[in-house]
């Protein structure tokens, strides 16, 4: 029997933000602001989101991972529609329970192959996987070498970020290694990275937001010399921001010929907080 292969990726990508050929489904999850409960770009977008928090900045704000049973109904869908293979890719399995409701979910669905890969990062690297997921098994490539494609690009790629404030971070429990250092981290603009296994960390105190901004630039600048190197950048409504640093990267490396700027969702945007900025990349091993 030919293999058709689906595909699904979780909200958390950014994929929403992307126009692409490919049939990708996608696995949303849910915003708490106050009293009210949204989907995640199906009820509210990401200038929305940010326009509500800038306006009512102390609202009880939480999210909830999209539900198992969902997940589920899904890949039921998709077999449904013939598919006869699924491939997934969530969020950090360190960030967001989707990877392990994944799982579950595709135990629970029978006469259909589900492929479940963590990510180990968040944004638009999830949306880069998928797309090229896609992209390869359109071009006629199997299940075995699209996953190993996959893992070569989760192993080549990382962020550097930098918050506005940690407030966002050290509520919902995502900065790893924050204990007893909550109370004076809070004071400063420290830079971030998403470490190899998928954590968020604090990698330099920095005490103001313009050094950590002028830190974010020269860190992946002494870092990163290759060539074969995508550059992009993702902000929690900091567009102007991100404009102003892909000028500067661009300004040094003048092979960085494109540098596209994605938003944050709504739900991770509840995690970095506003004025998040993150300058990610991808090395091309293949």
């Amino acid at each position: 029997m030919e293999k058709k292969i689906g595909f699904v990726v979780c909200g958390n990508s950014g994929i929403d933000y992307i126009d692409h050929p490919y049939d990708i489904r996608v696995l949303r999850s849910m915003l708490l602001f106050g009293e009210n409960e949204y989907e995640d770009y199906v009820d509210i977008d990401a200038d929305t989101f940010y326009r509500q928090l800038s306006e009512f900045p102390n609202v009880p704000l939480s999210t909830a991972q999209t539900a198992t049973g969902v997940m589920m109904e899904t890949f039921e869908s998709l077999k449904n529609d013939g598919y006869t293979d699924i491939i997934v890719v969530t969020i950090s399995s360190q960030l967001s329970g989707t990877y392990e409701g994944a799982h579950m979910a595709a135990n629970m669905v029978e006469d259909v192959d589900v492929h479940v890969f963590d990510s180990l990062s968040v944004g638009y690297a999830e949306s880069y996987m998928i797309l090229q997921a896609a992209k390869m098994a359109k071009e006629g490539a199997n299940i075995p070498d699209i996953l190993d494609r996959l893992a070569s690009i989760r192993d080549n790629q990382g962020i550097l970020i930098s918050v506005d404030t940690l407030k966002f971070l050290v509520k919902n429990g995502r900065l790893s290694g924050a204990s007893g250092l909550i109370g004076s981290m809070l004071k400063i603009k420290p830079l971030l990275h998403l470490s190899h296994d998928g954590r968020v960390e604090a990698i330099e105190k920095i005490r103001t937001r313009k050094k950590a901004l002028n830190r974010l630039v020269e860190k992946f600048l002494e870092d990163h010399q290759e060539e074969n190197i995508e550059v992009f950048l993702l902000h929690a409504n900091a567009r102007e921001t991100a404009e102003e640093t892909r000028d500067r990267l661009q300004a040094k490396r003048d092979d960085l010929k494109q540098i596209d700027i994605h938003p944050l969702t709504p739900v991770v945007g509840a995690h970095a907080g506003p004025g998040a900025l993150g300058i990610g990349w991808i090395i091309k091993k293949w």
